[in-house]
């Protein structure tokens, strides 16, 4: 059974997956009222990124220093409910981008503090499942940024919204602050450091892939959805909320599925091969040969989103050759490679875009891939 801060962690994670995809469904109307064109966007997801990745170096010493409450309330009291309120105060495009930085810091240590926790409470054989479930619950932001904000963004305006959400993100924050519980401290054990974690060889060859393989689903659902569906399809905000909200549902629907792969078929590296196989290839296929109608390029955009939520078992095969005392700063530093690859996607995938359009963008985000899955081939597979 999922314990109650566990439970107020996968809450936060909720707000988290909502901030790193909610854009695409402002693209019409932030345009609009203050001036933030596609290229705008894509910087301001960038930056969520790769702030939220530089943060993980210090959350993981926090996490095994000062613990996961401490860690997780402080940083999304500040960060994200400062962030939110930013954003939705902002009267030009760098206040957009200024406010998405603020918010990469206040997501930053939700994720890892829950994995901590598990990786610290329960067995090692149930990390996998374990950890797909806190995705797969917490993809219920992913939802919530989707069709539910353009309905929001309708009733409300895109600034109410987002001042609710500051409003929630600080409550989130409190409660984290007040029944968090930390696990008790390894006694006697070595203190470790950063250094320590990039001297386990068997996490070499598993980081490539961790940098590349989140970033198409992340890019495409958390910003090139948007300005894809309406200038290939002529899509509003209604019809790109039904299309992402398609997509997520994929997402949160691949999480379960991938969750207990691991122990049924007794491999976490092979299952990680196969679904970034299918993922270059359908990313390839969108890029090259895009279908001539919305509903048909919503659920492609779905099947890619659903083959790359492998995150969990990606996590767990490194988890696997990580000691104890190490966990914090090891399943952050991974996570750092993941959200920087997906951030440094974002950031280079603008230039791109503006040079030629989606496919150049899409090609990018296949070719990275396919480089990062050809390392991943020779890793040692491991299971607990």
């Amino acid at each position: 059974m999922m314990r109650l801060d566990l439970v107020l962690l996968v809450l936060a994670y909720v707000l988290s997956q909502f901030f790193r995809s909610f854009l695409p469904v402002l693209t019409n109307v932030l345009n609009q009222d203050i001036g933030v064109e596609a290229t705008h966007l894509s910087w301001a997801s960038g930056i969520w990124f790769l702030v939220f990745a530089l943060c993980q170096i210090p959350v993981g010493w926090a996490l095994d220093r000062l613990g996961p409450r401490l860690t997780s309330s402080w940083l999304l009291l500040i960060g994200g409910g400062g962030g939110a309120a930013l954003f939705a105060l902002a009267q030009a495009p760098w206040h957009i981008i200024f406010a998405m930085g603020l918010i990469g810091v206040g997501c930053s240590p939700v994720l890892m503090a829950s994995y901590y926790i598990l990786a610290r409470v329960y067995p090692a054989a149930m990390f996998a499942t374990f950890a797909a479930l806190v995705i797969a619950f917490g993809q219920a932001g992913n939802l919530a940024g989707s069709l539910p904000l353009a309905l929001a963004v309708e009733a409300f305006g895109w600034r109410v919204s987002m001042a609710l959400l500051a409003v929630a993100s600080v409550v989130v924050a409190l409660l984290l602050m007040r029944l968090v519980q930390d696990p008790p401290h390894i006694l006697d054990a070595p203190r470790g450091s950063l250094l320590d974690v990039l001297k386990i060889r068997g996490l070499w060859l598993i980081l490539p892939l961790t940098m590349v393989n989140y970033a198409p689903a992340a890019g495409l659902r958390g910003m090139w959805a948007g300005p894809f569906f309406a200038e290939t399809y002529g899509a509003d905000a209604r019809m790109i909320g039904y299309a992402t909200l398609i997509m997520a549902s994929a997402m949160i629907f691949g999480t379960f599925v991938y969750g207990p792969l691991d122990r049924i078929f007794g491999t976490r590296k092979w299952i990680n091969v196969g679904g970034a196989t299918i993922g270059i290839s359908l990313v390839t296929w969108l890029a090259l040969m895009p279908p001539q109608g919305l509903w048909t390029a919503a659920a492609l955009f779905a099947v890619i989103g659903l083959m790359l939520s492998n995150y969990p078992m990606l996590m767990a095969h490194g988890r696997a050759f990580l000691p104890p005392h190490l966990v914090g700063r090891g399943v952050t530093l991974m996570n750092l490679f993941s959200i920087g690859g997906a951030g440094l996607a974002q950031v280079i995938t603008g230039p791109l875009y503006e040079g030629g359009g989606f496919v150049p963008v899409l090609l990018f985000y296949a070719g990275a891939q396919t480089i990062g899955l050809l390392i991943y081939l020779m890793a040692r597979d491991r299971t607990d």
